[in-house]
């Protein structure tokens, strides 16, 4: 039984975009993932989005302050089935963060629930704003500039 489907222009220019322009991610040319970035209290979080990819084909590496994130997602059909739309994007997804150098990328944090990848970075001792006392005694000190 064939399935019914309303033709959508936009859609198909959109999926033909995808292919040509290498959104569908290979291993030569991994495809990017949406991404949100926010500072919360002393930490980084950020956020991708990986939809459909499994905890186990997901890769992090920190190397002189670049983080690089990497997941793969195969096909949810076999071999023998006859596929009558693939929308979703497949193949290997990258991105890549640069970590200044007020992050502290030896204790990042990773944890992985409905889709969301969210990385926790803390903000690096020596970056944290502090108070300085200050010695001295109880007379005015001018300071001439």
């Amino acid at each position: 039984m064939a399935m019914l489907m309303r033709t959508d222009p936009f859609r198909e220019l959109d999926r033909i975009s995808q292919q040509f322009f290498g959104q569908n991610g290979t291993s030569a040319r991994p495809a990017a993932m949406p991404m949100d970035a926010f500072r919360s209290g002393d930490d980084y979080v950020v956020k991708f989005d990986l939809p459909g990819v499994s905890a186990e084909s997901i890769d992090l590496d920190v190397e002189r302050n670049v983080l690089t994130v990497r997941a793969e997602r195969g096909p949810d059909h076999g071999d023998g089935d006859e596929v009558q739309v693939a929308e979703r994007p497949r193949g290997t997804f990258s991105r890549q963060l640069f970590l200044g150098d007020t992050l502290d990328a030896d204790k990042v944090q990773a944890g992985y629930e409905a889709g969301v990848l969210t990385l926790r970075i803390p903000v690096a001792e020596q970056a944290k704003p502090r108070k300085i006392a200050i010695a001295g005694g109880e007379g005015r000190k001018e300071i001439n500039a």
